[in-house]
């Protein structure tokens, strides 16, 4: 077994230094008297993943030459939006 290396250990937090709890918070927390579950949480606290794209890029299989390909990462990072910005150009032409 080969170890991780990675300390997951999390230290001591201080309670005080824990952000207040709005009301919305205290509404969507999970309800418990002792060991019983009074209500569930509702939803969650945070939101998950980059927010929602008005217009998002679709993903799709696109062959091209392997010279123009080439070309394109030769130039670095941000080829790929490169490659978009040039189809957008070859369309108004």
């Amino acid at each position: 077994m080969t170890a991780n290396g990675k300390d997951t250990s999390r230290g001591w937090t201080d309670p005080d230094d824990a952000p207040e709890w709005s009301d919305d918070v205290i509404q969507r927390a999970a309800l418990w008297h002792g060991d019983q579950l009074i209500r569930p949480a509702q939803g969650t606290l945070t939101r998950r993943g980059r927010p929602k794209l008005d217009n998002p890029k679709r993903q799709v299989t696109l062959r091209l030459d392997a010279e123009v390909l080439d070309g394109f990462r030769e130039t670095g990072p941000g080829w790929q939006g490169r490659i978009n910005e040039a189809l957008r150009k070859a369309l108004k032409d």
